[in-house]
């Protein structure tokens, strides 16, 4: 065949037919079913508004439990709040914590044990809320300057930890006291973000300055550890990357060079490849949180993040670029830059810089 496109005419059909109609529907129902679905999602007229924490929010979560809507958030003193949507569960709804003294930066439930919260502060401590005892387990401690942590086995076990200093820490929870298993000093100077790669663990992305390096945690050293793939392309500091949930395939960044990036990490080459760029203005000063781009655990391909554009929105992105919906309502009047998809749920959160949630379900 010739090099370049090759024009799409079925063989089996008089010569000049073109594809039907049906196929085209057929080959992108999924796409439109996604877009219908959210659609369908609103601000619950009942109560998708609340009061969870007393400042702005830095971290949300989901609990993964499909019955109820529960829901997380940190917030820059150090609070935790717990809200159930439709619920008299405290004060309408909401239970109000301070395991933490400073901004509790990263949160997520154990995907194993999905009774246990783990909430990491700028504080220096990463603590497992442990609803049953009643307590808030401390698990790791350093000075401060805790910045992020992810799981990095699938029994969630093993946690891996970055700080504003630059270190990666392996913490694993099986070993009695608050110290981690070793200690890993990369070549930056601040850690904004780790994630581990959902199929093959032993892959630890770091967001560093101005560059995502991924390692192989089994060759990582003291100091001067060789990535196995980076991804470049930042012009500035880089908020967060995310492998997608299923795959790991592909990463989406968030720089404040104002775009969010999408890579091919379908093979872990020494320079991952550059697949869309998406302009945005991701620039929220110092009042509001930095704007994430965060994956739809549903899906592979589609991620939401906040956004700074008037009236106040949520956007849905597919990893082509194309923006698949935007959230709006009247309510909402601020930005949203703290945001999750429900893991199993057609439901979406959003926080803001008054410790306000907002709840969009179908």
């Amino acid at each position: 065949k010739p090099e370049g496109p090759i024009s799409m005419k079925p063989i089996n059909m008089e010569e000049d037919s073109s594809l039907p109609p049906e196929l085209l529907k057929l080959w992108t129902e999924v796409a439109h079913l996604y877009r219908s679905t959210l659609k369908s999602m609103e601000l619950s007229k009942s109560g998708g508004v609340a009061k969870v924490v007393k400042s702005r929010i830095f971290s949300v979560a989901f609990h993964p439990c499909s019955s109820h809507l529960l829901m997380a958030a940190g917030d820059k003193f150090g609070g935790v709040g717990l809200w159930n949507l439709d619920s008299d569960m405290g004060d309408e709804g909401v239970l109000l914590f301070e395991p933490h003294v400073r901004p509790v930066a990263c949160m997520a439930f154990s995907r194993s044990h999905p009774t246990d919260l783990l909430t990491l502060s700028y504080d220096g401590t990463l603590r497992s809320t442990d609803v049953e005892k009643a307590v808030f387990d401390e698990v790791y401690r350093i000075k401060d300057g805790l910045r992020t942590f992810d799981f990095l086995s699938h029994d969630c076990s093993t946690l891996v930890t970055g700080d504003w200093y630059g270190d990666v820490a392996i913490v694993d929870r099986r070993t009695p006291g608050t110290s981690h298993e070793s200690l890993h000093s990369l070549d930056t100077k601040t850690v904004r973000c780790v994630h581990v790669h959902p199929v093959q663990k032993q892959y630890i992305m770091v967001a560093e300055n101005s560059i995502v390096s991924i390692y192989d945690a089994r060759c990582l050293k003291a100091s001067s550890s060789k990535p196995v793939s980076q991804l470049y392309g930042h012009s500035k500091s880089i908020s967060s990357a995310y492998f997608s949930p299923g795959t790991g395939n592909r990463v989406v960044t968030t720089c404040l060079d104002n775009n969010i990036r999408i890579y091919d990490t379908s093979e872990l080459t020494s320079r991952a490849p550059l697949l869309t760029s998406i302009q945005q203005n991701l620039i929220t000063g110092r009042w509001l949180s930095k704007l994430q781009a965060m994956w739809d655990p549903k899906r592979d391909d589609c991620f939401v993040v906040g956004s700074m554009q008037r009236p106040r929105r949520v956007q849905v992105f597919h990893e082509s670029g194309q923006l698949q919906h935007f959230f709006q309502d009247p309510e909402m009047t601020t930005v949203l830059s703290v945001t999750a998809f429900h893991p199993t749920r057609n439901a979406l959160l959003g926080g803001n810089a008054s410790g306000r949630l907002y709840v969009f379900t179908d």
